[in-house]
Formats: C-alpha cells, structure tokens, sequence
C-alpha cells in the first residue's frame, strides 16, 4: 500500500519536470541577459572615456579647468541617458573638474593608497558602475617613446560614473517574461497531466472495482468500456481471468460436491470402525484386566511355595548342618531366589509399561551401595574365573539422595549381564563423578566393561526389545527373560539419565550410565584411622590391570607409598610395611600357597594381603593360618583392604560350630492367619523366634472367632483364602470384636502396582509382602508393638534399627538422624499450619519427604505416623480431619528432637 496514489504520482510526474526545467532556463536566461546588458553598458562608457582622457592632456597640462568643463559637459549631454557624472583628477588624486555638480563625487576618487591605473579599470557598486582611465603626458606618445619600453608620464586621470537604471528596468522586463512563459509551460503540463489521468487513471480505477467485485464472488463481473494499447490488453487478461476463475469455481464446487458425498460415505465407514474400535479397545483392556489379574494371581501362586522354600531354608541354616547339607541349602535358597528374581523382573516390568512404578529418593552412600553390588555378583564371576574388578574414582561425594534399591538393581543387570555373557577375562567396573551445572546435583557415571562375546550392529538394535536376547541361540545357552536390559533402560531414564553400549564381536561389549543425583553431602571427612596409613610404604604385586588400578586408586587415596613388583627379584630383601599381591582366577591353590611362602621369605613384610578370585571360606582360612596374613575376595573392597591394612593381627579364626544363643523376645501376643499349611508354619516359626505367644489359624472366619474371645496385639493376616478372605476378616474384626484397635498386617504374595495402597485403603494398617523378610517381620512387630524402648531410657529412636538401616555405619547413622532432626525447623511450621486449616496445599509432599527421611534413622512411630497420615491424605480427606494425627506428629517430632541429643552424644 502506497503512500500516494497514481493519480498524485502521474501529476507529479507531469508538472515536477516542467517547474525544474523551466525555472533552470529562466534563470539561465535572466542572468545572462543582465550579464549581456552590463557589458554592453561598459563598453559604451569605455568608448567615451578613453577619447576624453586623451583630448583632455592639453587642458590639464594647461590647467585649463574651463576648456576641460566644456569638454566633459558636452561628452555627458551627449550620453547623458548612460552617463550621470565625468570628473578629472590630477595625478595627486584631488578633483580638477567635473560635468556637474555631484554630491558623492569622492565615490569616483580612487581610494587612498591605490594607484592611477595605466589602463582602464571598472568599479562596481550598488547602483553604478564607474570606469577610471589614466591621463598620460603628450609628449610620452612621441615616437621615441613608443619605441621604447618606458613608462609614459601618467598626469591624472578620468572617472565616469555610469546609471544603471535602464539595464535594471530591462533584467526586471526579462524576469517578468520569464516567470510567465514557465506558468504558461506548468499550466500546458497540468493539462496534459489531467488529460493523461482522465486517459489512464479512469480505466485503471474501473479495473480495480471490477477485480474487487470479482475477489467478493461476483465472477460474472466484466471490465467494460474503450481501451487503447496496453490497457486493452490488461482489460483483455482481467475478463479472461475472471472467465477463469468462473469456470474453475464451477468445476471446484463439483468436486466439492464429490468430495462431500464420498466424505459421507467415509464418515458412515469410520463410524462403523469406531464402534469395531471401542469394542476391540473395550477387549483389549478387558484382556489387559485379566492379563494384570493373571499376573498378579500368579505372582501369588508362585511367592507362595517361594516364601516357604525361602523361609524353611532360612530356618534350617540356624540349626546344626553338615558341610554338604549347608551346600544343598546354599543351592535351593539361590535356586529359589533366581526364580524370585524372575518373577521380580516380570512384575517390574510390568510396573514401567504401566507407568506406575514410583522412585523414592533417600539419601544412600555411593560407595557402599556399589560394595554391596559387586559383594553380591562376585561369586558369579569366582565361578566362571572372571576377574571382577571396582574402581571408584576420586572425588566421590559421601552421601547423596535418589531410589538406591533401583540403582543396585541396574547395576546388578549390567553387571551380571556382563558375567554371564564373558566366558574368560575380565570384567571392570569404574564409578566416577562429572562436573554438572546444577550445583545441587551430581553427575554419576558408571562404565562398565568385559571382554565377552560382544554384539554386531543388528544385535545392538534388538537390545532393549522385550523378551529378547542377542539371538535364539545365546537364550538357549545363557537363559534368562531378556527383560533385565529393558528394566534397567526405563529406570534410567525414569531417573533422568542416560545410558550408551558400544560393543564388537568377540571383543566385549562397554555400558555408560550417567545418572543425576541430588547432593545430600560432600565428601566426608577423613578417619583418624586412615591418616596412620600416609606415608606407609606398600609393595603392590597385581597383573591383572583393571584390578591393579583399582587398588593403586585406593593407597593412592590414603596417601601410601606404592611400590609396584613386576619382577620378584627387583626387591629381594627390602622392608615394607605391607604386601598386596593379586592372582590370577586359574590361578591353583597349591601356587598361591607357594607363592605366599615364597613373598614371606624375600621380603620383610608386617603383613601380607592376598587378593584371591574365589569366595571359599575354607580357602581364606588355610591361608590366614600365618597371622601375617589377611585374605580377601576379589574385587577389592574398600572397607575391606582398609581394615586390613589397619588391623595389627587378623582376627582368629574359628571353626567349631558358633554356640546357640537364647534370643530376647517381645512380650507380644500374635495371631498369624494364612490358609496354605506351609506358609503358616513358616510364619509361626519366625514369630515364635521373636514374640513370646503366637496363636494360627487357616481362614478368615477361624480368625474372626479368635479375635472375639482373645485380645491380640498384632495379627498378620493372609489376604487370599477362602470362606473368607483377608479383607473382610480385618473389617469384622475392626468393627465387632475386642481387637478394634488391634494393628492387622495384610500378608500377602501379590505384588501388582497399587496393591499396597488398595490393601490400606480397605482397612488394613500395614503391608508385609512374600517372601517373608525375617529382618522387615522384625521391624513390623516394634513398628506396632506400643513397646517402650529401653535403652538408655529412651522411647522414640531405636538405635539398633537405625544402625541396621545403614549395614552398621555408625557415622552415617549419626548423620543421618542429625538431618532429620535439621529437616523438623523446616517441616514444624507447616504442620501447624495444616492442623490449624490454613495451609494444605503442601502437606502431602511434606509428609512423604518426612517420611522418607525417617525410613533410614531408626524412628518406627515418626514412621508409623507419617505412613498413616500419607495414606489418609491420598485418599482425598481434607488435611483438617486429620488434626489429631497432625498433632500427634508434631508430639512425636519433638521427642525425636529430644532424644537425639542424647543419642548422638552416646554414638559420638
């Protein structure tokens, strides 16, 4: 869109050209007319003066003013219309004599200092102009003089003053004429320009209205009218397009006509489908129902003889056993937790396609969860004669917060992936950290590699299916679901992190996990105990090369001396203060026996640490017979090889049959109910381990009856049995007997998603799944127990149970429970909010994090407490019907806050 239209353009166009052009030329023309008539002027006067200055020698000669006045005044009459005034001065530059008497005659004079001009000079001023010539001596215009270059006599000289009136009247007459002929010439072009606007512009604008009239829909609109050239020919292609358009708007509206009429057909087709379709869907999550029931069922099914083969087998390791009887056991019991483990995988994934699989954040130590890890897959790879090998990277930080169950899980996949696919070598796991933008968070990264069978490209891309291994034939020779690499992806990435394999046939396969974890504390600070290493010299004996650089990571971190042996004679006879020496995973025991005897005769050593692939306690023992050596399993431990190094003596070994010790039991009176003869046994037998009187039975009504005529403190209840199951039992028993406040703890081999929160929500108080745990049973019985702990007269904290949560890590125990009690400052505040109704919105997530935290600090009633509360709130009540339990929580806080004090300061 234009500023200005074509009619203002054409216009402009047409006068613009003309007013330049016409001004230039007048211009050009006045100012050379003035010119012409001003020389003209000049030369005029130059034809008077230069006779009159010569004809006047004489007179001036003579001074004979009188003959000079009647020369000059009859030269002005002559010419007076161009001349005003004549004078004559004397070469002193004083007047002589003038035509007339004029008042401004010293204008004529020549001005002080300036010279009589040999020839004639022209002055302008404003309204005149005056000529001056010199007036030479008679006798200088003789013959000899001109034929010689002097200087003739100048005597005086002559001035005439010319009018310039007349050549003004004239240059006015000519700008009068030519302002008038450039109007005469805009008007011509504003005719013409108006004529070329009427010729053009018109048509044009009716070809506009036509394109419009034909852009609204009015396609029989035509441009009308006479056209000459090139608007013709537009005029022409308008009608022809507008022709255009009309006949494809007709064909357009057929095929839209078309369009509609298969389009109903179509929509009468998709209908049809949808109706297929939601009855199809309708099936699909009918057999998706039942494919969750039947998992679930038989996940029942199969943890229900699991719970007895696992917990009998628990049973009987407590009782006097020989070698191959404690052998048998050790295979079922793995036997048993294999099929567990599947049963696990299946169900997990199943949890992640679901999308209800919930991570727990907690704090967790780095390092002892990956100990534990590698602890529990060593055996696999002893078996195989694989040299496993951890390395942890400095700086490592001491605690951090995430889902360690989940964590241990994904490493133990790769891991034992790794194991089982490496049929000789080595496998190496190395946990590092990497720096991350967010100072909160730290990067963990975790590389694991073997030197198995490894994976083509085809391979690779069939990884993470479902169900699927490398190829039939690895699932026929190695076994397993295929879910375990599926699991670990999903969780990771379930964690924000990520994972990379790169792998080549027959050279191994390496997996990078990095995986972000929220930081809960630096790196701790270091032991008394450590620092007594620094400085000490230690001769490092290790071929294999992923384990030697784990352990120079380690003496390297306690700041020893390492010496590394490649050759045995190198040091013959020197003095350390210890000797790390690795062997091999062929390695037979007779060499490591000779070789142990042979390091003890050239060496001055205080001790000697041996790094064997092998778990055997029979092994270790024969070798730890010489009290300066300590035997440990590969992959090297850190608290292991620390507390070796430390220890001034190994500690004895023992070989009789430990002495049965009589075991404190609760003061609790329990009723276990389960309809399966074994399950029930098996329960009963762990109850009586731990509580004084237990009473069972086989189904929910026997149970019913039970709990009307004797008071319970807890009853652990099966949920599936018949004539009456679980649920309905615990809601008689809550409603009609004297156990209405009694706690009843659903047991139970269903794991699906949602089956704790739907047995809760049904009116049990607590969830005890199969397997049967003995330590979480344990747990349980003082969670609802109402019994008072006696140690060191405290009631809240229980210090045995905290210590257990962190496998005995006193520093961590403290620790922890020293941020729970930091966290009450916190949390405080908006729990009095929430129990005075005027803060909700955050309650449920406080409560969760509160109860996380008090998970791993031996607190069973803040836990208790908080479990219930979570439970209460998820079911949708406002948080102002649990006001007594909020305070409640808050009584219970601030006891935990009390007792701590004195608890820490009993650990410290």
């Amino acid at each position: 869109m234009t500023k200005y239209g074509l009619r203002a353009r054409v216009l402009a166009f047409t006068i613009i050209p003309t007013l330049l052009i016409g001004t230039l030329l007048a211009g050009y023309f006045i100012f050379h007319r003035h010119q012409q008539i001003e020389n003209f002027m000049i030369e005029q006067g130059t034809s008077v003066i230069e006779p009159l200055a010569i004809a006047s020698e004489y007179g001036l000669t003579r001074s004979s003013r009188e003959d000079l006045r009647r020369l000059i005044s009859t030269s002005h009459r002559r010419n007076s219309p161009l001349i005003k005034s004549i004078a004559i001065f004397t070469k002193d530059n004083n007047l002589f004599v003038t035509s007339n008497f004029h008042r401004d005659f010293m204008q004529m004079r020549l001005p002080e200092g300036r010279s009589i001009p040999e020839l004639t000079s022209v002055e302008h001023l404003d309204d005149y102009i005056i000529l001056r010539t010199p007036i030479l001596a008679e006798n200088s215009l003789s013959e000899t003089s001109l034929q010689t270059s002097s200087t003739p006599e100048v005597i005086g000289y002559m001035a005439i003053q010319l009018n310039i009136d007349r050549s003004v009247i004239a240059q006015y007459r000519d700008t009068a004429t030519a302002i008038f002929i450039v109007l005469l010439g805009l008007i011509m072009s504003l005719f013409f320009g108006l004529n070329l606007v009427h010729v053009v512009i018109e048509p044009i604008n009716r070809m506009v209205r036509a394109v419009y009239h034909i852009r609204e829909g009015r396609l029989d609109t035509r441009v009308r009218g006479k056209m000459d050239g090139e608007l013709d020919m537009l005029k022409n292609g308008i009608n022809a397009m507008a022709k255009a358009i009309s006949e494809y708007h007709n064909e357009m509206q057929q095929s839209i006509d078309q369009a509609t009429s298969d389009l109903r057909e179509t929509l009468e087709q998709i209908e049809i489908q949808n109706v297929e379709l939601d009855m199809a869907k309708k099936r699909a999550q009918e057999a998706a129902r039942i494919k969750s029931e039947f998992l679930a069922n038989m996940s029942h099914e199969l943890r229900t003889p699991l719970n007895g083969v696992i917990g009998f087998t628990r049973q009987l390791f407590k009782t006097q056993l020989s070698l191959h009887q404690r052998d048998y056991l050790s295979t079922i019991e793995h036997s048993a937790k294999n099929l567990l483990s599947i049963i696990n995988d299946i169900l997990d994934f199943s949890k992640l396609e679901a999308g209800k699989l919930t991570l727990e954040n907690i704090p967790f130590n780095i390092r002892e969860m990956i100990n534990d890890t590698v602890t529990l897959l060593a055996p696999s790879a002893h078996d195989k004669k694989l040299e496993l090998s951890l390395l942890v990277s400095q700086p490592m930080p001491d605690l951090v917060a995430g889902d360690p169950l989940r964590l241990q899980q994904i490493i133990t996949n790769i891991v034992g992936n790794a194991i089982k696919f490496t049929e000789q070598g080595m496998v190496n796991i190395h946990v590092s950290t990497t720096p991350s933008i967010d100072q909160q968070k730290v990067l963990l990264r975790f590389r694991i590699r073997d030197t198995g069978i490894g994976m083509d490209d085809e391979q690779l891309m069939r990884l993470f299916q479902p169900f699927i291994q490398g190829d039939s034939s690895i699932s026929r020779r190695y076994g397993g679901t295929g879910l375990g690499l599926v699991i670990s992806q999903k969780l990771i990435e379930q964690m924000d992190g990520s994972m990379q394999v790169h792998s080549e046939p027959n050279q191994g396969s390496e997996f990078t996990i990095t995986m972000p974890l929220e930081l809960v504390s630096e790196e701790g600070n270091i032991p008394a105990e450590q620092l007594l290493l620094a400085g000490k010299n230690v001769l490092l004996w290790e071929n294999a090369i992923w384990s030697r650089e784990s352990c120079l990571s380690l003496l390297n971190e306690w700041k020893m001396q390492t010496v590394l042996e490649n050759d045995e004679q190198t040091y013959a006879g020197a003095s350390f203060y210890a000797m790390i020496i690795g062997f091999a995973p062929e390695t037979p025991t007779e060499q490591i026996q000779h070789a142990v005897d042979l390091c003890l005769q050239r060496y001055q050593l205080d001790k000697l640490i041996v790094l064997i692939n092998s778990s055997d306690p029979t092994l270790h023992e024969k070798l730890m017979q010489n009290n300066k050596i300590y035997s440990l399993s590969k992959p090297v431990i850190h608290s292991k090889l620390l507390q070796a190094l430390l220890q001034p003596l190994p500690p004895i070994q023992i070989l009789a049959e430990p002495a049965e010790q009589q075991k404190e039991k609760l003061p609790l009176r329990i009723l276990a109910v389960d309809d399966n003869p074994a399950n029930l046994k098996l329960i009963v037998a762990l109850l009586n381990d731990l509580v004084d009187e237990v009473h069972s039975c086989q189904d929910g009504h026997l149970a019913v009856s039970l709990a009307e005529k004797t008071r319970f403190d807890i009853i652990f209840m099966d949920v599936q049995m018949p004539i009456m199951d679980g649920i309905q039992a615990c809601q008689i028993i809550h409603q009609n007997t004297c156990n209405k406040l009694t706690p009843i703890i659903a047991v139970t081999a269903h794991a699906s998603p949602g089956e704790r929160e739907r047995l809760m929500s049904s009116g049990m108080d607590e969830y005890l799944s199969k397997p049967i745990d003995e330590i979480q049973l344990k747990r349980l019985l003082l969670q609802f127990s109402d019994l008072k702990s006696t140690a060191a007269g405290l009631t809240f904290i229980d210090w045995n149970l905290a210590l257990e949560k962190v496998k005995g890590n006193e520093a961590l125990a403290r620790d922890m429970l020293q941020m729970l009690v930091a966290s009450f400052d916190e949390i405080t505040p908006m729990i009095e909010a929430s129990a005075a109704g005027t803060e909700c919105a955050d309650l449920l997530d406080t409560i969760h994090k509160l109860r996380g935290g008090a998970a791993y600090c031996g607190v069973p009633q803040l836990q208790a407490s908080c479990a219930g509360l979570e439970q209460g709130l998820r079911s949708g009540l406002s948080c102002s019907a649990f006001e007594p339990e909020l305070l409640e929580l808050l009584d219970i806080m601030a006891a935990v806050k009390e007792e701590s004090a004195k608890w820490l300061e009993q650990a410290g």
